[in-house]
C-alpha cells in the first residue's frame, strides 16, 4: 500500500518561493512509476501541473514552465516541487499522486497562498 504526505507549503508574497515535499511510503517503484503534481484553486477543477518519469523526464503545464521544478530522490523516498517567482494565482491547494497496477494514490493536499 502506497501513502503520499505533502508538507512545505504555507503564505509567502509574491516573487517569493516555496519547495514542496512528498513524502512516499510503502512499496513503490521510482524508476517505473510517473509522479504527478497537482493543484486546486477554489472554484476551479483540479489541474495537473508537473509530471515526472524515471526520476528524469519532466513536463509541466504552460502556467508554470520555466518557474516551477519537479525532481525526486529515491533514496528518501521524496518528490518535490520547487517553486519560484510565484504569483497571486499559484494560490492553490498542491496534491502529489502517483498511479501503479495496484491503484492510484493521492497525498491529502497542502495549501499555497501568494500574497500580491
Amino acid at each position: 500500500h502506497v501513502q503520499l504526505v505533502e508538507s512545505g507549503g504555507g503564505l509567502v508574497h509574491a516573487g517569493g518561493s516555496l519547495r514542496l515535499s512528498c513524502a512516499v511510503s510503502g512499496d513503490f517503484d521510482f524508476q517505473y512509476n510517473a509522479m504527478r503534481w497537482y493543484r486546486q484553486a477554489p472554484g476551479s477543477h483540479r489541474e495537473l501541473i508537473a509530471t515526472i518519469i524515471a526520476r528524469t523526464n519532466t513536463i509541466y503545464a504552460d502556467s508554470v514552465k520555466d518557474r516551477f521544478i519537479i525532481s525526486t530522490d529515491s533514496a528518501k523516498n521524496q518528490l518535490y516541487l520547487e517553486m519560484n517567482n510565484l504569483k497571486p494565482e499559484d494560490t492553490a491547494v498542491y496534491y502529489c499522486f502517483t498511479s501503479d497496477l495496484r491503484g492510484a494514490y493521492w497525498g491529502q493536499g497542502v495549501q499555497v497562498t501568494v500574497s500580491s
